[in-house]
């Protein structure tokens, strides 16, 4: 798959090591897809149960959202995620709700959930749609703490940008969906992600996800 291209479907669940041991779930991260990845190390597109629970930024403007309440055993936190500047934080906003979505996608089992075609465009949808019918097919759901940090963004034009970030997956594990059975792992460098996203503004305001790839054990990313 070339660069820049989403990966949603291989976007591994925060418990990657425990599952290749286990069941042959998984690849890369939250919000990962198909085909050999080959992992951007720049900005795609550029030069180079409580609501509680999940610490994703509010929206920045009119546009009604969707509203999403993570299970309490699921926690998505986000460091760093508000810059002061109108542009970005908005953009960020974004970014961290589809984040949301499609976590809360595969807590549902739901890989119809309409939230995730609010914020994601293009074959990205497909893709998203693909990773958590592909989860969810295999019996798994996730649990615990993901933590997003060290987000940067490059507007390109007013309705176009480029956003990386990164994840901390030491602290979120995959769980079997009907035993319940949590699958906890080492914390390793394979334990964080970097993501290189594109992102294109609709005519509705939203910041929809169009290209996602990740790589694992990033070294820009590790402690």
């Amino acid at each position: 798959m070339p660069d820049g291209e989403l990966t949603v479907k291989r976007r591994s669940l925060p418990v990657a090591a425990a599952l290749v041991a286990t069941a042959a779930l998984l690849t890369t991260a939250c919000g990962g897809g198909s085909g050999g990845s080959k992992g951007n190390d720049g900005i795609a597109g550029s030069g180079t149960g409580d609501k509680a629970a999940s610490a994703s930024p509010s929206g920045g403007d009119a546009t009604d959202r969707p509203e999403i309440s993570l299970p309490h055993d699921l926690t998505d936190t986000f460091e760093g995620w508000k810059t002061g500047d109108a542009v970005h934080d908005a953009i960020l906003g974004d970014v961290a709700r589809r984040v949301d979505v499609t976590n809360y996608a595969i807590t549902q089992g739901d890989a119809g959930l309409p939230a995730l075609s609010f914020y994601y465009g293009g074959g990205a949808l497909a893709d998203a749609k693909d990773w958590v019918e592909s989860v969810v097919k295999d019996g798994y759901t996730i649990t615990g703490t993901n933590r997003y940090y060290n987000a940067k963004v490059d507007v390109f034009d007013s309705s176009s940008a480029g956003v990386v970030y990164c994840e901390d997956q030491g602290r979120a594990y995959a769980k079997d969906r009907k035993s319940n059975k949590v699958y906890r792992t080492e914390i390793t460098e394979k334990s964080y992600v970097l993501y290189t996203t594109r992102l294109e503004k609709n005519k509705q305001g939203v910041w929809q996800t169009t290209k996602l790839t990740s790589q694992r054990g990033h070294k820009s990313c590790t402690p």
